[in-house]
């Protein structure tokens, strides 16, 4: 995983490699709350995940381990080995079958697997403009038409610099103009530890046609 390789301003959190990513999960990274999103939450009370599932960039897991939970078969990938780690032992203390790899979501095509649902949250937005095509591609090489594909990023509306790029409306919908229905995309917040109110972020929603 990558960010767009631009300079970060004072304060900002945007790692750029996998020994970055290491590097902070040896603390507490803002975005890891101890449970999962609120927004995914409510996908999940809604039933909207479901088959076999994927978490691209799953950190230390919450989201694989809520869709173990519902009885789904869940994976989640993450190019952070330290993230991983703290996945499994999660998995082990909850006594949950999931199954976690670390693995580069730019080669998400190389897993030679199909899922029904993939989620993302926070990480399309790390990726620069010359990336997101390679990564839209490796979606499409493991979602078959049909299926769901859920993804959480800041938003444009989040004030100041710091943190991951901001994303808009039109920049999701021009990454996912072909092969792709986006159902919706909704304002909602991503919860971070940082600040108590959270990101402004969209919740997109996309179908693979």
């Amino acid at each position: 995983m990558s960010d767009d390789g631009g300079t970060a301003p004072s304060g900002s959190i945007r790692p750029s490699r996998a020994e970055d990513f290491d590097a902070i999960y040896a603390g507490a990274p803002p975005w890891e709350i101890g449970r999962p999103q609120p927004a995914f939450a409510s996908l999940a009370d809604a039933g909207a995940l479901s088959g076999r599932l994927l978490d691209v960039g799953c950190g230390t897991g919450e989201h694989v381990l809520m869709a173990t939970d519902l009885g789904l078969d869940a994976t989640g990938v993450d190019i952070a080995a330290a993230a991983i780690d703290r996945a499994e032992r999660k998995a082990r203390d909850r006594g949950l079958s999931a199954r976690f790899l670390v693995w580069n979501a730019l080669q998400l095509a190389s897993l030679d697997e199909q899922f029904d649902t993939v989620i993302d949250c926070g990480l399309f937005h790390i990726f620069g403009d010359d990336q997101r095509p390679s990564f839209v591609n490796n979606l499409r090489a493991v979602i078959p038409p049909g299926g769901h594909y859920f993804m959480l990023c800041f938003s444009e509306h989040q004030p100041g610099d710091w943190g991951p790029r901001r994303v808009t409306q039109d920049e999701i919908r021009a990454s996912f103009d072909a092969g792709w229905r986006v159902d919706s995309i909704e304002a909602t917040t991503l919860d971070i530890t940082i600040d108590p109110n959270g990101a402004q972020a969209w919740l997109s929603s996309l179908t693979r046609t």
